[in-house]
């Protein structure tokens, strides 16, 4: 089979490896930097990168797009033109059941058949084997081409487009929550030197065999994903402000992925504290001290006429 991948991150070199037994076509918008990672992958796979998004998609039967969130629409109307007819689109993009929406009539009006992939956990350790919900009026129709391809994770979810990426942004709005929840928890923890018996507390609501481990895990995460993190629960938001919701909560996490995305060095320490000593020694030196709020409760607590 003839496959295109649009992009060439972690995601699109995992699948690459993969089918590498295809006709493999690529292209990457960092594939005009010659020393870029994905310029590398191209050469280490063996795959000649395209000039264009369009040329890749050239004859070929499946388009697999697995861009950064932002692009996700971009990535879709770039491939448009070069869609063979009948081909199938697969969005793997962590995008708003909006942007998908947008993104299948590109595909569908250029001929090709738009299949929305959620994949729901992350790429590794089971690579094109992940657990991934199916969408959209093809999906049924990929779903028998793509388990021989190794997408033994599939799952047909809906005929309709944005429910699967419905799924996984409401889910990023709890996984991705708790990452910055953690972070900022930890941060402020360690400052009074209570983080481990925060962390043990946790259990009593929240049971887990081991909240150190797993939220050196979850903060790790951020730390080595943060800008990506952000960029998807950015989608996330729009995700929930597409149903008429403030999204709060979405926006928050954003905001703390980006904050944590400046740290990635700190990734590599050993254990909650060891990565938190390393993020607040690269903080700039210049911290706010305590704030005082003292003025602000004993006013807000006059115009509701009750004690302060």
């Amino acid at each position: 089979m003839r496959i295109a991948l649009i992009g060439l991150g972690e995601v699109g070199r995992t699948l690459a490896e993969d089918l590498a037994g295809h006709d493999l076509a690529a292209w990457d918008v960092k594939f005009d930097d010659p020393g870029s990672a994905p310029s590398r992958y191209a050469a280490a796979l063996g795959i000649v990168p395209s000039r264009s998004a369009a040329e890749a998609a050239e004859d070929a039967e499946l388009v697999i797009s697995a861009v950064t969130a932002a692009n996700d629409l971009i990535a879709a109307e770039a491939v448009a033109p070069g869609m063979a007819p009948g081909a199938f689109f697969l969005d793997m993009n962590s995008a708003s059941p909006g942007q998908k929406q947008a993104s299948a009539a590109a595909i569908d009006g250029a001929g090709g058949r738009y299949v929305e992939a959620a994949v729901m956990s992350p790429i590794h350790p089971k690579r094109a084997a992940s657990p991934m919900l199916l969408g959209g009026p093809h999906a049924a129709a990929f779903a028998a081409v793509a388990e021989p391809l190794g997408f033994a994770g599939i799952e047909v979810f809906s005929d309709q487009v944005g429910k699967a990426s419905a799924t996984k942004m409401c889910r990023s709005v709890v996984i991705k929550g708790v990452e910055a929840l953690l972070t900022e928890s930890m941060l402020a923890a360690r400052a009074y030197g209570v983080e481990d018996r925060v962390l043990a507390t946790l259990s009593n609501l929240l049971p887990s065999d081991d909240w150190e481990k797993l939220a050196a895990y979850m903060i790790s995460r951020a730390l080595e994903h943060g800008e990506r993190r952000a960029e998807e629960m950015r989608e996330a938001a729009r995700t929930v402000a597409e149903t008429g919701i403030e999204p709060l909560m979405a926006t928050a996490t954003a905001a703390r992925q980006d904050f944590s995305a400046q740290y990635p060095q700190a990734a590599s320490a050993a254990g909650v504290a060891g990565m938190i000593d390393a993020i607040r020694a690269a903080m700039p030196p210049a911290l706010p001290g305590p704030i005082d709020t003292s003025t602000e409760l004993r006013e807000e607590a006059a115009q509701r006429n009750v004690p302060a």
